[in-house]
């Protein structure tokens, strides 16, 4: 089984950026656990990060033939970008949208992600641990 990581904008910036909100995990540190989580669920993963809506885009459409299911935090983006629903509804696989922070719990325009409304599930509010979660419920998905 292969999964697709994608980290979306200002998530290269974890571990020193709004530390009450996201903690001190690194972006190396998260992709760590999901390497390890993966290694014990067998699946084979691939990371990347970008700040640029039309690489996520990209990546999305680039992997159709190489994946089983993907696993976004779109950032801020969720909040905003159509373009990115629809690529995500365009794939023929699983798409499970992660938040580090729960962000429903935050201010009023972070409580509402465009982009959840076209992925399989969301799983957010659990830290580096959201990652894990949905690595989890993908296997489950796909067994």
């Amino acid at each position: 089984m292969k999964v697709l990581v994608i980290h979306g904008p200002n998530l290269n910036l974890l571990g020193s950026r709004e530390l009450s909100v996201y903690g001190t995990a690194t972006l190396a540190d998260i992709d760590e656990d999901i390497r390890s989580a993966a290694d014990e669920l067998g699946i084979e993963v691939t990371f990347h990060q970008t700040a640029r809506e039309g690489e996520i885009i990209e990546l999305l459409h680039a992997a159709i033939e190489s994946v089983d299911g993907a696993i976004l935090n779109p950032a801020a983006y969720s909040h905003t970008s159509r373009a990115i629903a629809d690529a995500i509804r365009a794939v023929p696989y699983p798409v499970i949208e992660v938040h580090l922070s729960n962000i429903h719990a935050r201010e009023p325009w972070r409580a509402r992600s465009v982009t959840a409304e076209a992925a399989t599930g969301i799983v957010a509010g659990l830290g580096a641990g959201s990652y894990v979660a949905a690595l989890h419920a993908m296997r489950r998905m796909m067994s």
